[in-house]
């Protein structure tokens, strides 16, 4: 598996899980709305832990600076 999220990409990955997550906690959004973000927030999280996008993969892009994912 090779890598294809730039430091950006993370960050702001990781941001918008933190933002999902809180509003979620907080009681703002409920029901099957929580359930979908919840898990978007969950794999938002996942991608950027890992450094890596599957749906990037099919396409060969990439947010590295400097580097293409290979084939």
């Amino acid at each position: 598996m090779t890598k294809n999220l730039g430091t950006t990409d993370r960050i702001v990955r990781s941001v918008a899980a933190v933002v999902i997550l809180f509003l979620i906690l907080t009681g703002s959004v409920e029901g099957t709305p929580a359930v979908i973000l919840g898990i978007v927030a969950v794999a938002l999280l996942l991608t950027s832990a890992i450094s890596f996008c599957p749906a990037y993969f099919p396409f060969k892009l990439s947010t590295l600076k400097g580097q293409k994912p290979k084939s």
